[in-house]
């Protein structure tokens, strides 16, 4: 999702270099796409790895950490991909490897301490995901309002889906000490939190929305809006495990729709 993401507002909404050159010429656009996957994945990896006794309560199926694969070789195959990560950002820009530097470490941080702390952790995967987007406007240095409402786009539905995450994962999260919104707040006003979210969302969306003044985005995101109001019903209905996962997957489908439109606009 992240590579698809990158290339598409690359070819679509970027379009050329500052050399006038297409971007699917520049080699340093596919290094860039490489070092963001490789550091997303040395994410996930720090996460599985902190996350083992919380994940046999909430999906012992899925464990990998310590059963398919050895906790050392986990945290070395994290420090390779962080540290080349870095690398190939220092080869594409010196800027670029500042972004991946601090990725690389929000990532850590998040996944060793701000998880288990209400919001702030969920605000820092979302601030991370709709980064990943902007990331490639900022290399090449084109201020695109396009490119900043799709950041925008996937910054709210991922924090939406990352609160709809600490619901559905709340048993394990409580049993090892996490104190994410669920558990501090409650449920019923977590449920708010995600409304006051989705507000926020749409407004964002308006207002740039209206600055770009395209009637496709009209079109476009008034057709999203209708399914993005059946989505909150159905986080307003749900009240199970099974549901939060459903509406975790929906999240990820909206997001994958959002993209794909950036060939259409």
């Amino acid at each position: 999702m992240v590579a698809f993401a990158q290339l598409m507002a690359a070819y679509f909404l970027i379009e050329r270099t500052p050399q006038g050159l297409s971007v699917l010429q520049d080699y340093r656009l596919y290094l860039l796409i490489l070092a963001t996957l490789l550091i997303t994945a040395a994410g996930y990896m720090i996460n599985d790895y902190y996350d083992v006794k919380i994940d046999y309560v909430n999906r012992p199926n899925e464990v990998i950490v310590g059963k398919g694969i050895k906790r050392r070789v986990v945290i070395f195959l994290h420090t390779i991909f962080n540290f080349t990560g870095i690398g190939l950002g220092v080869l594409v820009a010196p800027r670029i490897a500042i972004v991946n530097f601090v990725a690389a470490f929000l990532l850590w941080l998040y996944s060793n301490r701000l998880k288990r702390e209400p919001f702030i952790g969920n605000l820092t995967v979302a601030f991370l995901t709709g980064l990943s987007v902007y990331l490639v406007a900022f290399y090449y240095q084109k201020n695109e309002l396009l490119v900043l409402t799709y950041a925008i786009f996937a910054f709210f539905l991922n924090l939406i889906r990352e609160i709809l995450k600490d619901i559905e994962d709340r048993n394990g999260d409580r049993k090892h000490g996490c104190r994410t919104l669920p558990i501090v707040i409650g449920f019923r006003k977590t449920k708010q939190v995600i409304f006051i979210v989705a507000l926020c969302f749409v407004s964002a969306i308006l207002i740039i929305t209206f600055e770009i003044n395209k009637p496709e985005l009209f079109y476009y995101f008034g057709g999203l809006g209708i399914a993005f109001v059946w989505f909150m019903r159905k986080i307003y209905l749900a009240d199970r495990k099974d549901h939060f996962t459903q509406l975790s997957t929906w999240a990820k489908i909206l997001m994958l729709v959002g993209t794909m439109s950036m060939a259409f606009l």
